[in-house]
């Protein structure tokens, strides 16, 4: 019973020669734990994903400018300031400080607005 205590202290105080018996199963139970703890053990360290902006934003070159097509559901259109100002702050966080030249609205076959095109460009400094 003796000799169960000193093995179990060595395991806690970590006092077994290296190369040894003792101290192979010592790293052979915290590699397995490494390893197998993340299947049983819920850490919720998961990365949480980050989107700027919830709607689809395809950005295209355009010579000078560049062309960004955004989603509609993303603007209010009651007005045509409101619409620059919305499309500026959507594309702002994704291309940086930028003009806004022009902007289009696309329509389905229907007639409704399901995205706007908007011209922009880079202000010279």
């Amino acid at each position: 019973m003796a000799r169960a205590w000193e093995v179990i202290r060595s395991y806690i105080w970590w006092t077994n020669k290296r190369g040894g018996m003792h101290y192979d199963v010592m790293v052979t139970l915290i590699l397995l734990f490494i390893f197998l703890a993340p299947h049983w053990i819920n850490f919720n360290d998961k990365p949480v994903e980050h989107i700027p902006h919830q709607t689809g934003v395809v950005v295209i070159p355009d010579g000078k400018a560049f062309l960004y097509q955004i989603d509609a559901s993303a603007v209010d259109n009651r007005n045509d300031a409101i619409i620059r100002e919305n499309l500026v702050h959507i594309i702002e966080p994704i291309a940086g400080e930028i003009v806004l030249l022009r902007y289009e609205p696309v329509h389905d076959s229907v007639g409704r607005v399901t995205s706007y095109k908007a011209w922009v460009q880079k202000p010279y400094r």
